[in-house]
Order: C-alpha cells, then sequence, then structure tokens
C-alpha cells in the first residue's frame, strides 16, 4: 500500500501549516499518511527524533516528507534504512548549521552526512528553499545538498519559511507541494531508459 510521512519542524504538532492539508490531499489518493508528533518537539535532538521517525514503514511506494528540522531528520531516515523508498521532499531542510541564532552545534543535526547512502534509499529527493527564509534556510542551503545528492531544487521567491508562527507565515496550504505529489515516477525519468 502507497504511505506517506510527514516530519514537522521545531515547535509544531502534526496539525502545523500545511500538513493537515496535504495529508488529506493523499489521503484521497488512496495514500495512508503518517504525521507523528515528535518528542520534546520545542528541543529537536536527532536522538530522540530518529527513533520515532524509524517507526514508520518505509517500503518501494514511501514518500516522506520533513518541513524545516524535519529536513535533517529526512536525511537521517534515508541514511538508516535499507530499502529504496520513492520519494524524499525536504521543504526549507538544512544539512548545516544555521547562520543565525546559534553559537552550539545544533542537535538534529547529524556531525556528517553519509550522502552516497541517501541518495541511493530514495528513488526521488526534492529539495524546495526560498530565498528569503528567515532563518537563513535559503536556497542556497538547498543548493548545498542538491550538488551532495542531485534531484531536484527548487528556489522559491518570497515564500519565507513556507510555514512560521514567529514571522506571521501561516502557510495552510501548499498548492506546490501538491503538485509535485501528483507527479508519478517511471523509470524513464530517472534515468532515461524506457525499460
Amino acid at each position: 500500500m502507497k504511505n506517506a510521512i510527514i516530519f514537522h519542524g521545531t515547535s509544531c504538532t502534526p496539525t502545523s501549516y500545511w500538513f493537515p492539508s496535504i495529508k488529506a490531499f493523499l489521503e484521497k489518493r488512496g495514500y495512508n499518511v503518517w504525521v507523528p508528533q515528535l518528542p520534546d518537539a520545542d528541543n529537536p535532538e536527532l536522538s530522540k527524533w530518529l527513533p520515532k521517525a524509524l517507526e514508520g514503514k518505509y517500503t518501494e511506494d514511501t514518500i516522506i516528507m520533513g518541513h524545516s528540522a524535519g529536513g535533517p531528520l529526512v536525511l537521517s531516515v534515508l541514511e538508516n534504512i535499507n530499502v529504496t523508498i520513492h520519494k524524499a521532499i525536504l521543504v526549507a531542510g538544512f544539512a548545516r548549521q544555521l547562520r543565525i541564532g546559534k553559537n552550539t552545534p545544533d542537535p538534529i543535526l547529524q556531525p556528517a552526512y553519509n550522502w552516497k547512502k541517501i541518495k541511493t534509499t530514495a528513488k526521488d529527493i526534492i529539495f524546495i528553499n526560498s530565498q528569503d527564509d528567515p532563518w537563513t534556510i535559503d536556497h542556497e542551503e538547498g543548493l548545498y545538498m542538491w550538488k551532495k545528492v542531485g534531484g531536484t531544487l527548487i528556489c522559491r521567491e518570497g515564500e519565507g519559511h513556507m510555514g512560521s508562527d514567529s514571522f506571521k507565515q501561516p502557510y495552510t496550504t501548499f498548492p506546490l507541494l501538491e503538485k509535485l505529489l501528483e507527479l508519478k515516477y517511471t523509470r524513464n525519468s530517472i534515468d532515461g531508459s524506457d525499460k
């Protein structure tokens, strides 16, 4: 059965921002959707979040999405599962220390990522970032990750963090993400063959 998993970011819940609308969108298309409440959401730590994330079911028909701090969680999941999933989408995701706000390492980040493993664990990886993200998770961060694994990089203009209470971005719907989720995977779209 097709399934999707959506990981929220810092200080969020499964009902924040666009998560409920995307969950409903996917369920109408026959997906079983899991949007877990990650532990101690105000203080995202990989040691707490990854075990919860790995409780999910990961198959060749799985789509995983992460917003903000849920983005590095997606990378860690891809590094820790032993199946190639259908699609991974990082919305305002990051893999390096933010350029504002903290002088200490962010506990949601791994010290290093196995980019080769991450690249081979998803048939399709999409990075969506905006040039004006107030948390500095901007197009440069998207480009950094894209250079590591390829996939698709979408740089938005004027979209901010695509969901933020601090910056008054309710972002309750996400039409672009809906369009990306409607795209069907074919072998031809990945490697040019039609076998």
